[in-house]
């Protein structure tokens, strides 16, 4: 069997959370002490090769998405249905094992003020992580979240029910986002999670309201 880096965990467990989208609840190793924002390399061999060798070995980051860490906690997988690792994960029951290194990441929040979380896609895990643990603190939350076909929709209406301002924004929508942002600029410390395009367009979005990208802090998931 091959020799995987990383500490062993167990899959507690796997829920849909959205179209195409996976919640993987993951034991916590030993003196694991992780904040939201943050994310880890998550390890596996897809399927049930007991021939496997290194080469075999697939790795991809995952930013948790549970707003604190306990016996478990959690990360959100989009599945690429031709990808080598997320359709294989998404399939999982429960008892399997994967490896885990981490947590990485300096972007944290430490339930220290209000926020105001910009998400695009995969950007939802980490940004409905931080309001909640921001309302769980008692301190003020906004969520402003881009795409057609939205993840974690439960969390977010708990949220708003919880009076949480939570703004969805259709995918194609620039100035949909763009106003949403500038209204809510001055909210709190603004966090920004996506892929390139996105944190792109939210930081120049900032800038061009008036504010300093540089003070926001921002993902780039690639």
């Amino acid at each position: 069997m091959v020799d995987i880096e990383g500490t062993p965990v167990a899959v507690e467990s796997v829920r849909e959370v959205g179209p195409d989208t996976v919640a993987l609840e993951l034991e916590t190793p030993d003196e694991f002490d992780a904040l939201p924002g943050q994310f880890v390399l998550l390890r596996a061999v897809p399927g049930d090769d007991t021939d496997a060798d290194e080469d075999d070995v697939v790795a991809r980051h995952y930013t948790l998405s549970s707003p604190s860490v306990g016996d478990t906690f959690e990360i959100t997988v989009g599945i690429d249905p031709e990808g080598d690792l997320s359709p294989w994960l998404a399939d999982l029951e429960g008892g399997e094992t994967v490896h885990v290194d981490g947590p990485f990441g300096e972007i944290t929040y430490e339930r220290d003020r209000d926020i105001v979380a910009v998400a695009g896609g995969p950007g939802v895990g980490p940004a409905v992580s931080i309001a909640e643990a921001a309302h769980e603190a008692g301190h003020e939350a906004v969520v402003v979240y881009q795409d057609d076909e939205p993840a974690h929709v439960d969390r977010l209406e708990n949220l708003e029910d919880e009076g949480v301002t939570v703004v969805f924004v259709d995918e194609d929508d620039g100035e949909e986002l763009a106003d949403a942002i500038e209204a809510h600029l001055e909210e709190g410390q603004v966090y920004a999670f996506g892929f390139h395009d996105f944190v792109t367009f939210v930081a120049e979005t900032i800038d061009d309201a008036g504010g300093d990208s540089d003070e926001a802090l921002i993902e780039n998931f690639g």
